[in-house]
């Protein structure tokens, strides 16, 4: 919904008639994930993409004939059908797409991204009825359907919160904008912590972590990086976020440095549950030691548990599926 909410800010305000088109299933190579949604005007303007352009066509004459009737529908594209080959999911895949006119409680969710507050929307897929929920489950982000609901969290926009303005905070920093995050650096060292270091950073704080992080939102949409590698800024950051309901904690540093750091933690009264929550050593394991991949392993470690990947590569993650 976020990559079209300009597009529909606008043609709401408008007074177009609107048709949200969602993909909610998908099996084999369907291009694009569960969630992924298109949006349709009566007067033929389109924004968004189910299929990366595959089935656009074919969707586009749904939305016009669910805006004509009112009656939202599921149209399904899949290689046992004729026509699965003119769209092109001849490759093997089939989607399914909820297509819906726009309703009062889209409308509402519209307003609730704009001022970044996080919702669920959940759909009937039967009836069209559309309900919001104010906040977001625990778990993954990523949208999932239940039956005959499609529920799809909408957090706020992903914030990645580097403690430490080390070396390797350098190249991960700029990945994480590659990347679409939100990046807050917190560092008491004022020499370390500069925008000549940091030039994409779109927060630099000169403060001991726990006082930096005190004045920051912790929600399931904040990422905490711990590159410190120092018990005196360690243990103040651990202390300040282990206790939030936050997206991902990470702590750079050896087996043993993460033991010590976590055998404080237990003399200071947190929970083993609340311990298990660190992932150190941080990152995933990509055979290098240098700073560009060591940021790399470690934004891909967030990525897998921000989006409930596995971790491993595609190559088993589709033999042990088949």
């Amino acid at each position: 919904m976020r990559e079209i909410l300009d597009e529909l800010r606008a043609w709401n305000e408008a007074g177009e008639q609107i048709a949200l088109a969602t993909v909610v299933e998908t099996w084999g190579s369907s291009p694009r994930p569960l969630g992924s949604r298109m949006a349709v005007t009566r007067s033929g303007k389109m924004a968004g993409s189910v299929s990366n352009g595959c089935i656009e066509g074919a969707v586009f004459e749904e939305a016009q004939k669910v805006l004509k009737s009112g009656e939202p529908k599921i149209a399904a594209f899949g290689v046992a059908d004729d026509v699965a080959f003119e769209v092109g999911l001849a490759c093997g895949g089939h989607i399914e797409v909820f297509v819906q006119p726009l309703d009062a409680v889209q409308k509402n969710l519209i307003g609730m991204l704009d001022k970044d507050e996080p919702a669920t929307l959940r759909t009937n897929l039967v009836t069209g009825e559309s309900q919001l929920v104010v906040g977001t489950p625990p778990g993954t982000e990523l949208a999932r359907r239940d039956g005959d609901w499609f529920i799809e969290p909408f957090r706020r926009p992903a914030h990645l919160i580097i403690v430490g303005a080390i070396h390797i905070a350098i190249p991960l920093h700029r990945l994480a904008k590659v990347m679409g995050y939100r990046v807050t650096v917190i560092d008491a060292r004022a020499k370390f912590a500069t925008r000549e270091r940091f030039p994409e950073a779109d927060e630099l704080l000169v403060s001991w972590p726990d006082e930096g992080l005190r004045n920051l939102m912790l929600d399931r949409s904040t990422y905490i990086v711990i590159l410190t590698h120092d018990p005196k800024f360690d243990l103040p950051a651990l202390r300040s976020v282990l206790k939030k309901d936050v997206g991902y904690i990470g702590a750079i540093g050896s087996r043993k440095t993460n033991a010590n750091r976590f055998d404080a933690l237990r003399k200071e009264g947190f929970t083993e549950e609340e311990i298990a929550r660190v992932h150190g050593p941080i990152g995933l394991d990509l055979g290098s030691r240098g700073a560009e991949e060591t940021a790399l392993g470690i934004l891909a470690e967030l990525t897998a548990v921000r989006f409930a990947g596995t971790g491993a590569g595609m190559r088993e993650v589709k033999a042990a599926r088949a």
